[in-house]
């Protein structure tokens, strides 16, 4: 039987315990007692773990063999700020999905007031991932940053393959792109950064900036895409490429 998991907010070498909303939600409505069986997820390992003791509202559990992870997939999304309410769909999904970074981005038609909100729905985004991360029983948790204006986004350092959803793009399709570059790097797997455009797209201005820091324009097809379905369709994309 598959045993449900829950992310360690604390740890050491032989124990882990929850605190907070995880362990009350355990001690109240999951009714935990000693010696119940679980999977704890301990900084970037996963434990079978079992109920050692509860006191007041923390649960301990003995750490007692570890279980076999599967890691993150090397890709960040750049996400231009758009409506929250989607936003956290989006942040949700491609949790579910496996991303390791989402990176939110000012974006000049992302809109004044969502923009200027950002920064205040950092943590929100934060615990949706978490929860996201339980649900589909990864053994992390995406890195979600705090939004940078587009400029700095673009041209942060690293040797990634980077794309940019775009859609003036016809000629050449994400997928394409995506499969030809790793077909390129052999064995070595590569950091993979896509970037998702607001309700409206990119600029022309904005596009002429990342393809002067080296992103590569490409298509999700014919059809003109919501900013989370969009980012949705690109993440499974380059997940079944890499998987």
């Amino acid at each position: 039987m598959t045993r449900r998991r829950w992310i360690a907010d604390t740890w050491d070498e032989a124990t882990a315990s929850l605190t907070g909303e995880q362990a009350s939600h355990l001690i109240r409505v999951l009714r935990a007692q000693p010696g119940m069986e679980f999977d704890i997820v301990a900084g970037d390992r996963v434990w079978h773990g079992v109920i050692a003791g509860i006191t007041g509202d923390a649960v301990r559990f003995n750490l007692v063999a570890e279980v076999e992870a599967d890691p993150a997939l090397p890709i960040t999304l750049l996400l231009a700020v758009f409506k929250f309410d989607r936003m956290e769909w989006a942040i949700e999904k491609a949790t579910e999905l496996g991303v390791e970074r989402i990176q939110p981005v000012i974006a000049r038609r992302s809109e004044k007031h969502l923009a200027q909100a950002a920064a205040a729905r950092v943590e929100r985004w934060r615990r949706i991932a978490r929860e996201a991360a339980k649900q589909s029983r990864r053994s992390d948790i995406p890195e979600i940053d705090e939004p940078l204006p587009l400029k700095t986004a673009v041209r942060q350092p690293g040797e990634h393959l980077r794309f940019l959803l775009a859609e003036q793009e016809r000629s050449t399709t994400f997928r394409f792109a995506l499969g030809e570059a790793l077909a390129q790097a052999g064995d070595e797997i590569p950091k993979i950064e896509i970037a998702v455009g607001p309700e409206g797209g990119w600029t022309a201005e904005e596009e002429a900036l990342f393809d002067a820091e080296g992103w590569k324009a490409v298509s999700l097809g014919p059809r003109i895409l919501r900013a989370e379905t969009a980012a949705m369709t690109a993440t499974a994309v380059a997940a079944a490429l890499l998987e």
